[in-house]
């Protein structure tokens, strides 16, 4: 990589670097918010849209990186579930207060095979397995204590921790990348934006004004 005065040869920041993936600079960013994040440097915002248009966001745990893409897991019932079942495209955006950076993600998603979900689910504390069976995401509750005794009713189903099998209705989604856009606060709101946009199976770079 050639530097000069701290730019890369796009002009911009070195922590730009000059990678042709995106997915490596994502890596070596996620990986900097690990170090510096006080909680959850995986918390992403996750956006859809339902049949009628209507955008909806709300935030998650990103559990899966690769170069596919980002994995995060629902309730397939929930609302986020339905409307990704209606509408497959969806966007991501992480923020990392402590880096004063941003990454957003553009793109569909696939549901992550049986395979992967089993093993991830697996993974989880037993709680968060019970609960997994307990909550009708997204569904009203009448009152708290409907939940807290589903969660008993759950517990003495499956009392023995390793074996909590996985729902049916339970699993994750992949956004698969069409875009992916690093974003470096700048003072004076000089922002500086690299965006990757992915072109017959290549990515291609380009600077945006902030």
């Amino acid at each position: 990589m050639n530097q000069k005065n701290g730019k890369n040869t796009l002009g911009i920041d070195i922590i730009f670097e000059d990678l042709d993936n995106p997915i490596e600079l994502f890596k070596k960013w996620f990986s900097k918010a690990e170090e510096s994040e006080i909680n959850d440097p995986n918390a992403v915002a996750v956006a859809t849209s339902n049949k009628d248009n209507q955008p909806n966001v709300r935030m998650v745990l990103l559990k899966g990186l690769s170069e596919k893409g980002f994995v995060f897991y629902t309730n397939f019932n929930s609302k986020k579930g339905n409307e990704l079942k209606e509408n497959q495209k969806a966007s991501m955006c992480f923020h990392w207060k402590s880096l004063r950076r941003q990454v957003r993600v553009i793109g569909k998603v696939e549901e992550v095979s049986a395979k992967e979900a089993d093993d991830y689910y697996n993974s989880r504390p037993y709680k968060n397995r019970i609960g997994a069976w307990a909550s009708s995401q997204s569904e009203i509750l009448e009152k708290r204590e409907t939940f807290t005794e589903k969660i008993k009713e759950f517990e003495k189903k499956f009392p023995y921790q390793k074996k909590v099998p996985r729902p049916p209705h339970w699993s994750g989604w992949r956004l698969l990348p069409k875009e992916i856009e690093f974003w470096l606060d700048g003072e004076g709101r000089i922002h500086e934006r690299l965006n990757y946009k992915k072109k017959n199976g290549s990515w291609k770079k380009e600077l945006l004004y902030p």
